[in-house]
């Protein structure tokens, strides 16, 4: 396939190495909230809650309600998505960090503050599901926006290597959580935990809020949205606003044309063809005249690999070795450990070599090498070797999972013009994580209960995988794309 979307950048407005740094840390602490405050709420679901918030049920019943409670988060994520989207693409990407890294700090802290059951009643666990709700609203566009804001931020060259610093954030929240929940579990009794423990994982994330805010108070606005030629006086240009200029142009450049009256005249006509704003109005008609659509589809294949892949290795492969295989659940748990302190290295070489050779080949040698695994890493989870286990874990969670992820930072942002980039890679990201992330434990649960075996797991690897290799080979080569371009690179 021919690239016909690379271009010669034109170069948004320069930032210095400390705008850049700034910036980054940034998206890289955004993200690490997000997954920090995700996994601490799943692992106080899983352990606490349903004690101290559903008390009057069954341990079962009391379990499936505290865990609902979790799930809503994902419907309020999709929310946020779409409004917090379409205010980054409308009033720019700082404003709306600010507002998504406040929204999830500040629920996660007064989830710790919250009174029990045993104090106000059923308004306890209704208040949880309120917070948890503002909670999802934030996270939905906390990623999407990290990622915007750091490719729109980064020099062209290491695009790559610096978009994939968002995923980096995965890791670190997902540890700092389950490091917390691990040093409480270790030092206080179940009494202690119950009555006070629980909270301080939830009241601690309030330190790291601060500073977070306080990062993206001072952050400059991506460079990218500043150059934007349907940006006027910081906000974008709506589509009517958008075509009662392009009217303006076109009838300004007709009189002229039209003008005999003197060779003034024509020499100002002749301006006007080449004039720096008859270049914007041309601009400007590329971004509201493409039919949109191809590109979200496009994204959302890439996504799809990447999110089932993580639903199978990181959450349902956890549960099928404790309870089919009889291993101890701590070993899976600390094989995904492993694998993302591993993924402290995965990710930026990942995106180094997207520098370097392209992001359709490495999504092609990635997918290729997952599926390629598949079934010779569910013979050694299922070998009854511990260590031959916790390697296929590692394996394929840094080859199909983070590896991925990384790609997916930067090559979903060059896939969308800079008009819908936030809102389009919020939705893409949020859907495609639901479709596959939410229900491929399901069919993965149901396939092996049927067939008493392990192979429909390796078997949907496959699929998964199969999904994001057909996407980069219809997708167009991003590396290298002008991200001021209005319109999406298909």
């Amino acid at each position: 396939m021919t690239d016909t979307t690379r271009t010669e950048p034109t170069g948004p407005a320069t930032r210095t190495t400390r705008d850049l740094t700034r910036a980054a840390v940034s998206g890289w602490l955004g993200t690490a909230m997000e997954f920090m405050d995700f996994q601490l709420y799943s692992l106080a679901a899983a352990i606490v809650f349903n004690k101290i918030f559903f008390p009057d049920v069954s341990p079962a019943i009391g379990l499936i309600a505290a865990m609902a409670t979790y799930g809503v988060g994902y419907v309020a994520r999709l929310a946020g998505a779409v409004y917090f989207g379409r205010m980054g693409d409308r009033i720019g990407r700082k404003k709306v960090l600010f507002l998504t890294i406040l929204l999830m700090g500040a629920s996660t802290t007064l989830i710790g503050a919250l009174p029990t059951y045993a104090t106000i009643g059923i308004l306890a666990p209704i208040l949880l599901v309120v917070l948890r709700l503002v909670q999802g609203f934030g996270a939905g566009a906390e990623i999407a926006g990290a990622t915007v804001m750091l490719a729109e931020y980064a020099p062209t060259r290491r695009r790559g290597l610096v978009a994939s610093l968002v995923s980096l954030g995965t890791n670190s929240g997902t540890l700092a959580a389950s490091g917390l929940w691990a040093i409480l579990l270790a030092v206080l009794s179940d009494e202690q935990l119950l009555a006070w423990g629980w909270r301080l994982p939830f009241l601690l994330s309030f330190a790291l809020m601060i500073f977070a805010v306080w990062l993206r108070r001072n952050l400059k606005e991506s460079p990218v949205f500043e150059e934007r030629p349907d940006v006027v006086d910081g906000v974008a240009m709506s589509r009517t606003e958008v075509e009662s200029a392009l009217s303006e142009s076109a009838l300004t450049a007709s009189t002229l044309s039209e003008s005999t009256l003197s060779a003034s005249a024509v020499t100002a006509s002749a301006r006007a063809t080449s004039s720096p704003e008859k270049k914007r109005a041309s601009v400007l008609e590329a971004g509201i005249r493409q039919r949109k659509g191809k590109a979200f589809f496009l994204a959302l294949g890439l996504r799809f690999g990447q999110a089932g892949n993580s639903g199978l290795i990181q959450t349902f492969l956890v549960g099928y070795i404790a309870t089919n295989l009889h291993a101890d659940r701590a070993v899976p748990t600390d094989a995904i450990v492993y694998g993302s302190l591993l993924g402290f290295a995965t990710v930026p070489l990942i995106g180094l070599l997207g520098d370097r050779f392209g992001r359709r080949p490495m999504y092609v040698a990635l997918t290729l090498l997952t599926m390629a695994f598949a079934f010779p890493m569910m013979l050694l989870i299922t070998s009854g070797s511990t260590p031959a286990l916790m390697l296929g874990m590692v394996l394929g969670l840094n080859v199909g999972v983070l590896g991925l992820f990384s790609l997916e930072s930067v090559t979903m942002a060059e896939l969308f013009g800079s008009r819908t980039r936030f809102t389009q890679l919020a939705l893409s990201k949020e859907i495609g994580g639901i479709l596959a992330t939410a229900v491929g434990p399901v069919i993965a649960a149901s396939l092996t209960a049927v067939t008493g075996s392990w192979w429909p797991i390796a078997a949907m690897l496959v699929v998964y995988s199969l999904i994001t290799l057909v996407s980069a080979f219809l997708a167009p080569e991003t590396r290298g794309r002008d991200l001021v371009r209005l319109e999406d690179a298909v």
